[in-house]
């Protein structure tokens, strides 16, 4: 690991929201992410052919042969994370791309995150779209008190399971409880949301948020069950308040 050379301004990390689809960036973000990738040439992200396609959308003339950038997602060896601020001590800014949304927000760019406090990096969180607070914010429900809990279980009886315990916790403490889904088993998992919980229960689907095809509804469980929502493929957000 090195060490910041004396008398030299370290780095900092930012952390760069990205679109939630196929949309204009400067439709979405705000002009401060342009400034933010204009001026930064060390980059962690998940995906590189996708992060260079979103830096060339943002600055078409930035020269792509001159980004330094590392990959940080499933396969990453945790060792090597510490490396990717290495720029830092050398007085360069590193930005953060996750592939929709915010970093570190059901993100692997936490893990960078943890290690910039450690070292003593400043971290500097950039204004974007966050589909778990954007639907959060428009699903009236506790906005108080709620929880994200991330992808629920694969496995039919631990789904089920954990739907129940949900359901419950939010019955016991007034929590919004937020999920989502892989897109392509959004619609099973809605089959299974129609099932299982109370019919009285309140169910909040926010899709596509920000693009074209937006879709944000709140009904009861049993409102649901009278309607026919195609939810393939599309990133969604799952609400219930009991």
């Amino acid at each position: 690991m090195e060490e910041s050379k004396p008398g030299l301004v370290m780095g900092k990390v930012y952390l760069i929201p990205t679109t939630l689809g196929d949309s204009a960036p400067l439709e979405v973000l705000p002009i401060s992410i342009k400034r933010a990738i204009e001026n930064i040439d060390y980059y962690v992200v998940e995906n590189e052919k996708t992060a260079r396609h979103f830096i060339k959308k943002i600055s078409p003339t930035k020269s792509q042969p001159e980004l330094h950038i590392e990959s940080l997602n499933k396969f990453t060896d945790p060792t090597v994370i510490p490396s990717y601020l290495d720029p830092c001590l050398s007085g360069h800014n590193i930005g953060v791309l996750s592939e929709a949304g915010c970093p570190g927000i059901a993100d692997p760019g936490a893990s960078v995150v943890k290690v910039a406090h450690e070292r003593r990096i400043q971290v500097v969180p950039l204004v974007g779209p966050s589909s778990i607070l954007m639907a959060m914010m428009s699903s009236g429900m506790n906005g108080q008190n709620f929880a994200f809990n991330g992808y629920l279980p694969i496995d039919k009886a631990e789904r089920k399971s954990t739907l129940k315990r949900l359901e419950r916790l939010s019955r016991e403490q007034g929590q919004s409880q937020i999920f989502m889904e892989t897109p392509y088993r959004n619609d099973k998992l809605l089959a299974e949301l129609k099932r299982t919980l109370q019919k009285s229960t309140r169910l909040c689907i926010a899709a596509d948020i920000t693009l074209p095809t937006e879709f944000i509804q709140t009904k009861i469980v049993h409102e649901w069950g009278e309607i026919a929502l195609d939810l393939n493929k599309r990133p969604a957000i799952f609400i219930i308040q009991a």
